[in-house]
């Protein structure tokens, strides 16, 4: 099993110094490459201080001068806020720069709070027949010129300047449907999935997904599988309740970005009051320190293990839930040190 590291500059609230977060997410990358995790994933997103991501072609470029070896992947680029051709050009433009190095991850989109402002009208349940209509356009103007008139977008003959350094961008959609599992096999697409904070049970129930699109394409090759966790490594089984803390104060500002409450101020989405949901089972301690990935380095290795045996193919860890920056690193550190080696 391979490991991978998604990261965003991340602040819950305005005590953090932009700064201070910026030089940390690049830290925590370039222990990422040291350490032998195999790709960096930069996710897109709009107007929230918890995920500050306007681009990721350009948050990849700056890790790109500043690594040498790990892959660097947008997890997701968001369909519905791009045109083909610049999206083509973009990512083109950073394989080139980065040798060779780009893993091109398209979605549909998370929160409708971002489409409201992105993609005014559109309702993000619909987001998915965007990035199913751009992915073939993007991959056609990799390879030469195109014309294409379809839904969304309709232009002359066009192609991407420059082209990718690699003569086959690997490709990744986010699935959790079966209708993306089935178009990822057919395209020739790797998958990032993600449970959140649910059990075992989701995950395999990801897995026999993706084993109903193979068997519904013969002879299709079967995609890389990856799967994202919420990762905290700490020291001693005393310290379970940081990363919980932390995990419960961040889903308590996604389950308002979730349902599009509104209350943001400043690009900072308002926390749900932890008492006013302490009986709620999302929110349940003993619950998120189980189904995430926390726990000392043996706990850590030992819950990966079954989704080895499940058939992932990558863990992807996911660093960024509020952790504090120090706990962090010492987090990514312990991973590198004692969880990796037990998988190679």
């Amino acid at each position: 099993m391979k490991f991978q590291l998604a990261i965003n500059l991340e602040r819950m609230d305005p005590s953090l110094d932009m700064r201070e977060v910026a030089r940390h997410t690049l830290e925590m990358v370039q222990m990422a490459e040291e350490g032998g995790f195999s790709i960096a994933w930069a996710a897109e997103h709009h107007a929230l201080e918890m995920t500050i991501a306007p681009n990721p072609f350009q948050i990849l470029t700056w890790w790109a001068e500043h690594t040498s070896t790990i892959r660097l992947g947008t997890a997701c680029v968001v369909a519905p806020y791009w045109h083909p051709v610049k999206v083509a050009g973009e990512a083109a433009f950073l394989d080139l720069i980065s040798g060779g190095r780009l893993e091109f991850g398209i979605g549909s989109g998370a929160y409708q709070r971002e489409f409201d402002r992105m993609a005014p009208g559109l309702k993000q349940s619909e987001g998915w027949q965007y990035m199913q209509e751009m992915l073939p356009v993007v991959r056609a103007l990799w390879k030469g010129d195109h014309a294409h008139d379809g839904q969304f977008w309709s232009f002359p003959t066009s192609t991407s300047c420059p082209k990718p350094l690699q003569p086959e961008v690997p490709v990744w959609v986010a699935a959790r449907a079966p209708v993306t599992y089935d178009y990822a096999v057919r395209e020739g697409c790797n998958i990032m999935s993600w449970p959140l904070t649910r059990g075992m049970d989701e995950a395999q129930t990801y897995v026999q997904r993706l084993e109903d699109a193979l068997a519904a394409h013969p002879g299709k090759k079967r995609p890389t599988m990856a799967m994202m966790r919420h990762t905290a490594v700490y020291d001693r089984k005393d310290e379970w309740m940081a990363p919980v803390r932390a995990a419960q104060r961040q889903l308590s500002q996604f389950e308002n970005l979730f349902k599009n409450l509104g209350d943001v101020t400043d690009g900072f989405p308002r926390e749900i009051p932890l008492e006013s949901v302490a009986n709620r089972a999302e929110y349940d301690p003993q619950m998120l320190s189980a189904n995430l990935m926390f726990g000392t380095p043996d706990e850590v290795i030992a819950k990966l293990k079954p989704y080895q045996a499940l058939g992932v193919d990558a863990f992807i860890y996911y660093a960024s839930m509020g952790y504090g920056l120090a706990e962090q690193k010492r987090s990514l550190e312990l991973f590198c040190k004692h969880v990796i080696p037990a998988f190679k």
